[in-house]
């Protein structure tokens, strides 16, 4: 499974491309407000740090403006994916997408149908928000495994990206479940390291060093 950073922190973005982990980037207008800066220039940054697939959201919700952005945010790295909501004009940008070659990540995914009509469509990824289902007292899990038998029985090619990620616990179901992609907030990658047994084990290893003749 591959492992985005869900995040426009461009520190948290080189943090964790150190470890080794990140296989790409999903941003957001909701994110980017948070740095204070332009997208454009944010993604830009981003694409010299990490190579792997970056999301990169269109801001319109009608199809003329969002082609208009595709194409734009197409241009600026081979590494960019374009970001569009699953609405109807949203599926009619995802196929004219497609047709001229360029990726796309189908966002704001909530049910098993609209998982459907993105693959159809031709999505590169499917970006099912798992945590706001749970926060409605849905199981958020349950629809990607839905979507994953889906894809599978018809042999779909769009790669079902567990978006909205709260804790490890989504990312090890997710993983289970056959998921291709999960996209984590900095946060939840350190907590993926963590365990106590780890810190305690360490922690005696290191007082048992100091007892070694030297």
């Amino acid at each position: 499974m591959k492992f985005f950073i869900d995040t426009a922190d461009l520190k948290e973005i080189r943090d964790a491309a150190a470890m080794g982990v990140i296989d790409g980037v999903t941003t957001n207008p909701s994110l980017v407000a948070k740095s204070g800066r332009k997208y454009l220039d944010v993604v830009r940054e981003i694409c010299e740090i990490v190579d792997g697939p970056i999301s990169a959201e269109v801001l319109s919700v009608d199809y003329d403006g969002m082609m208009a952005e595709a194409l734009d945010w197409a241009k600026v790295h081979k590494n960019v994916v374009v970001k569009l909501p699953l609405t109807l004009d949203g599926l009619r940008a995802t196929k004219a997408c497609a047709s001229q070659g360029i990726k796309t990540n189908v966002t704001l995914c909530f049910s098993a149908n609209q998982a459907l009509l993105a693959a159809k469509a031709g999505a590169t990824y499917i970006s099912p928000f798992v945590g706001r289902l749970d926060d409605i007292s849905e199981n958020g899990m349950d629809l990607i495994g839905d979507i994953v038998t889906i894809y599978q029985n018809y042999d779909f090619r769009t790669q079902v990206l567990v978006a909205s990620v709260r804790h490890p616990i989504h990312v090890s179901q997710a993983a289970l479940l056959g998921a291709d992609v999960c996209t984590i907030p900095y946060k939840v990658i350190e907590q993926l390291a963590k365990h106590p047994l780890t810190d305690s084990g360490l922690a005696k290893f290191v007082e048992d060093a100091r007892k070694i003749p030297r």
